[in-house]
């Protein structure tokens, strides 16, 4: 891993260096490809300000964060816990995304519908059945509007076709037309 310091205001000493090099050094361990990454650090000094700003480009990654503090080490410390943060909360999104599986985007069961216990098989616990009349999809939103569900299956006079209009989260209306 490629750190860089970026010194403003101030001449640092030795210790310094090789305190910030060894402790943004421990970054490596949360990165898949620590050969290709490198760590900016500039540190300026204000009167009595010590600031520091880390910029971290990793594994298609760009972070950054700034702190300031009376003392640069305790500088240097917490950017570093701001920057790990990070760091982790990034890589846990990854690998959350990389263990998903395709059974959270199976359907959700209908609302007012009675689900069966985990441990046996689903199964359909009760059917409606109805003879879609025909209307206009204005006709289908006065009617879903008036009615207690969320949607509305419906024939469509001007396609002549089934289709579907529901009511969104947000209150507004959506339309399935599944064109077969």
């Amino acid at each position: 891993m490629e750190i860089k310091f970026n010194f403003k205001s101030f001449d640092p000493s030795e210790h310094l260096k090789n305190y910030a090099a060894s402790r943004f050094g421990k970054l490596e361990k949360h990165l898949r490809n620590p050969e290709n990454a490198s760590v900016r650090i500039n540190l300026e000094v204000e009167k009595f300000r010590q600031m520091a700003e880390v910029v971290l480009d990793a594994d298609s990654i760009h972070l950054s964060t700034q702190e300031e503090t009376n003392d640069m080490y305790s500088t240097i410390d917490v950017a570093l816990d701001k920057i790990e943060k990070q760091l982790k909360k990034v890589r846990d999104k990854q690998k959350e995304k990389r263990r998903s599986t395709p059974d959270q985007f199976a359907p959700s069961p209908v609302s007012g519908a009675e689900t069966a216990p985990e441990s046996e098989a689903p199964a359909v616990v009760q059917t409606d059945m109805f003879e879609p009349k025909p209307m206009d999809v204005e006709e289908a939103v006065t009617r879903l509007q008036k009615s207690d569900y969320d949607f509305l299956v419906f024939f469509n006079a001007g396609t002549n076709r089934v289709n579907v209009v529901y009511t969104r989260k947000n209150g507004d209306f959506g339309l399935i037309d599944p064109g077969i």
